[in-house]
Order: structure tokens, then sequence, then C-alpha cells
């Protein structure tokens, strides 16, 4: 596994890496827990999505959230990626929608394409049983398209600031009717180019318009807009649940080069037993490229990603739980889908590109208490994301021993 070229790893891992120290933690000041979904006074339509959507219980966040977002409080929420935070917002969403207008009556801003889509899969399949309409309205697709299926009118809009903004000036998303107004990962968003047109947007929504913040982290622009866009909102703190890492023993292998990663899997694969592994990817394209690439050498592996549609995804899922399927290869943005009880081994073929992520895509190899196994590929750019993950979650990530199997 170039044992040769681990050196630079041993000095470079020394550095010291600066965190924001404009930084902090909210305090909650909402008490009320509701540990039922039962319990919640939701519409019987959507308690069927969420049963049907394989929800058992509320997470913390829903726990916490989805009782002062109904009764209308403007809510604020820092907790990290992968706590259940979209379908926290989405059935809150979902539970105060009036599905006999078709006019828009909640807009959710997400910082990527992706993430925008992923939203929209959850709010469609919670709301199954509603006849909810929920548009994406992202980059990258056909503006007059858009602009069709904005005036033909949707509960619910999605979508990424740029676009929103866009479809907001040219008067085809009409706010009059927006009541609810959702920024997911605000810190992601308010750090990225996205602050005017994030600003422009609230600037256009009606006064009184309810808002939901949810943020990993409170920079601050994220309170900017705290004490800026919101009336006394609650405050809600899920703090970094140090028990995911529990049980999870974390390596890195020094790789170097990008190009050097494909030979360290296939050499990994012939050291270690793996029962059932995901391999993250950052990428579509590289999900599907390295699928290709291990087929090539006769190691199966299946690959999952936005691209492909719902049904397919629950295809390989079926497969991959009852043990059929051994080993998959994932973007981790789809981290929060899979819940696998056998896996043992997660490999991050790339560190993920948001640190909040990095926690959700191993915590896969810890899930019910079980032990597990995480590996980091981490080329010469990565280091600096390796030593922010360690210092972030107050974790130490190890090299991988030779005897590791």
């Amino acid at each position: 596994m170039h044992d040769d070229n681990l050196e630079w790893q041993q000095t470079t891992l020394q550095m010291v890496i600066n965190i924001d120290p404009d930084v902090s933690e909210i305090e909650s000041n909402w008490d009320e827990i509701v540990d039922n979904f039962n319990n919640m006074d939701l519409k019987p339509e959507l308690l069927h999505g969420i049963y049907t959507y394989g929800f058992k219980r509320p997470s913390a966040i829903q726990q916490h959230a989805i009782v002062p977002i109904i009764k209308g409080h403007d809510v604020i929420a820092q907790t990290q990626s992968g706590t259940g935070k979209t379908a926290a917002f989405s059935i809150s969403i979902l539970q105060k929608l009036n599905c006999l207008s078709r006019c828009t009556q909640a807009l959710i801003l997400a910082p990527t394409r992706e993430r925008a889509q992923q939203i929209q899969k959850v709010v469609v399949a919670l709301g199954n049983y509603m006849n909810v309409d929920c548009h994406a309205c992202v980059g990258g697709t056909n503006v007059r398209e858009d602009m069709a299926k904005l005036r033909e009118g949707s509960h619910v809009v999605v979508g990424t600031p740029g676009r929103v903004c866009d479809m907001i000036k040219r008067r085809t998303l009409k706010t009059d009717n927006i009541e609810i107004f959702c920024l997911d990962q605000a810190n992601e968003m308010l750090s990225r180019d996205f602050k005017d047109q994030i600003y422009e947007v609230f600037q256009l929504l009606p006064q009184g318009t309810q808002v939901i913040l949810l943020s990993a982290t409170m920079s601050t622009e994220v309170l900017k807009v705290t004490e800026k866009f919101m009336r006394g909102p609650v405050q809600i703190l899920v703090k970094r649940d140090k028990l995911t890492l529990e049980g999870i023993k974390q390596f890195y292998i020094a790789v170097e080069k990008e190009e050097w990663k494909l030979d360290t899997l296939r050499d990994l694969y012939q050291t270690i037993t793996i029962t059932q592994a995901i391999i993250f990817c950052n990428t579509r394209q590289k999900a599907d490229w390295l699928m290709e690439q291990m087929d090539l050498g006769e190691f199966t592996v299946s690959a999952m990603h936005g691209d492909m549609d719902q049904e397919q995804r629950e295809v390989l899922m079926r497969e991959f739980h009852s043990g059929s399927l051994r080993v998959l290869i994932t973007t981790d943005l789809l981290a929060h889908d899979i819940d696998v009880q056998q896996v043992s081994l997660v490999i991050n073929y790339d560190l993920p590109t948001n640190r909040e992520n990095y926690i959700h895509c191993i915590g896969r190899g810890g899930q019910f208490g079980r032990k597990g196994v995480a590996i980091n590929f981490v080329a010469t750019d990565d280091v600096r994301m390796l030593m922010d993950i360690q210092q972030f979650y107050n974790t130490q990530i190890d090299e991988m021993p030779l005897n590791v199997a």
C-alpha cells in the first residue's frame, strides 16, 4: 500500500489547523420533547407517509423541533448532518400545508443542486398520501421548463439561491402565499457566495413569514441572520453525538496521489476479509467509475447515487440488507439513506467535502452499538481536512497498521 511513501504524512500531520474562533453554540430554550410521532397531532395521511418511509420513532432533532415549527414559532436548530433534520422540517412543513390550494406555501433553500433534489425526494416520499407537489428549482436545468412548472403551482419549492432568486424576480415564483421559509445548512450557504442572494430572498418574502434555520455551526453570519430576520426564535441545540464514534476504529492510509487510491483499494481487498462494506466517494461520476474499475478487476460491487431513481436505489438497498450484495459504492450525500446493521467496514475513498458528513458516513459502521472499522484514503491535498475532522470531533485517526486484519 505504498508504505515507502508514508514519510511525508508523518510531519504534515503535525500541522496545526486553526479552527475559526468566531464560531459558537446556541443555548437551547425549548424543553418540550415528543418522542412518538403518534403524539404530534399529525394528519393521518402524513403519519402513513412517515411510517411507510421507514421511520419508527423520531430522532432527537425531530422530538425537539417538529412541534414548535408546527405551532408557528421561528426555529433555529443547531445539529450535525445525519441527525434526521431533513425529515424534521419536511414533516413540519407538510403538516402545515393546505393541499387544496395550488399556491406555493413553503420555500426551502439548500446550498447545492444535489442537496435540493435530495430534500425534494424526502418531501415527496413523506407526503406520498397527501397529493403534495414539491418542485426542485435548481441551476443546470431548463429555465423555461422551470418557469412553466412554477406557473402551474407547487405547494413546496426547494431550490438553490441563484435560481430561486431569478424565478422570484421573473415573477414566476410567487411569494405572496409563502408562510414558511427554511434555510438548510445555513453555515455552508452563508460561507459561500450566496449571502447577498439569501438576504434578497428574505426581503422578497411576505412580512411575518415563519423562518426555520438549520446549521451545524453558529458562525457570525448565521447569528446575523437570526437577529435580523427571525422573531424570538425557539433555539434547539442537538450536541454532536460522540457515541457514534465509540466502537469504531478509525485509520488513515496515506496514498499521496489520487491515482494510487484504486491500487490501494485492491490491495486492501486482498489483505482483509470483508463481510459487508460501504465505500464513499464524493461524486456520482467517481462512484460509477470506481464500480467499473472494480468490475474490471473481478471484484463484485454495486454503485448507488442520486442520479438513480428511487426504485433502483430501493432494489440495491434490499440486496444490501439481505446480504446478497456485499460491497456498496455510494456518495456521502446518500449516507443518511443507509442504515445497515451488518456493515463492519466503511472506506472513505474520498474524505467527505464537508466535515459534518464524516461522522455520518463512518457511523454506518457502528450502528446499534456494533464494532466497526473506518479507513480513510488520504492524499496530500486531504491532510488539512483530516486534521480538521480530528479536531472537530476530538478524535484520533491513526495510520493503518500492516496487521489490521
